[in-house]
Parts: C-alpha cells; structure tokens; sequence
C-alpha cells in the first residue's frame, strides 16, 4: 500500500473514525467495526481496522502514564529534535536503532502495525528527526 493511496483516503479515514479522536475509536465494538469494514471509502483490511481501535487504546493508557503522548514519544529523543547531515536522499535510512527501540516499546504497550520503518516516518514526520539533506532550504530553518 502506498502512502499516497492512504493520504488520498484521508478525509474518508477522519470521518469514518470520528475524527481520529482516540476515546471515541477506543469505544468501538464490533458492530462499528463491521460497519467500518464494508466502508469502500477507506482500506477495509479486518486486521488493521482492529488495530486502530486497539492502539486508540493503548494511546489512553500512555496518555494516563505520561501525562499525554506528546511526552512519552518525545522523551525518546530528550524532548529536542535530532539533527542529521545527510548530504543525499540515498543517505537517509528507513529505520534506525532509535527507532527500533521505540517500535519494540509500542507493541510491548499493546500497539499494532507499528513497525520501525512506520515509526521513523513518524519521527520524520512529527520533527523529531531533522532529515532534510543539508542542501535543502528548510534544513537549516528547522535546525
């Protein structure tokens, strides 16, 4: 599947899971979730459907533990974005060691489908990680 087949479903997974809010997709049992997967406007896979609503769980339960997500995530990296130096797009990597760390973390808190090539991205992403080659205009505005 590729990101841009999930991004052009956006909007459709936003409504489909109630605006992504993570107390009310934790909620969804397995009537919403049948309803769910005989929606054409998202990708109806039963697996990853009840993902969503075990991660928005597993979401709550970090958000009790570490006040909100926010903190828990980014005391991987001391709460400061990590800067790379990469001097091509070819040096950027799919995953790194701190990323495995933090996906091995996730599905020992009961996540799925949260892989370290999935959880990079989002390091990317959310600017935990500063990946923009150092040619590149926003590498040193974001630095």
């Amino acid at each position: 599947m590729s990101w841009l087949t999930i991004l052009k479903k956006r909007e459709n997974y936003r409504k489909a899971f109630d605006g992504f809010n993570p107390v009310k997709v934790a909620e969804y049992d397995e009537k919403k979730i049948q309803e769910l997967l005989t929606n054409k406007g998202i990708i109806r896979n039963k697996l990853k459907v009840n993902a969503a609503v075990t991660n928005a769980r597993a979401f709550l339960e970090v958000q009790k533990e570490f006040g909100s997500f926010s903190n828990y995530i980014w005391g991987f990296v001391e709460h400061k974005p990590l800067q790379n130096s990469w001097k091509s797009i070819e040096e950027i990597p799919a995953n790194t060691e701190l990323s495995d760390k933090i996906s091995k973390d996730l599905k020992k808190r009961g996540f799925k489908f949260v892989g370290s090539t999935i959880i990079y991205a989002h390091m990317q992403a959310t600017g935990m990680v500063n990946d923009h080659i150092t040619s590149c205009f926003r590498y040193k505005e974001v630095r």
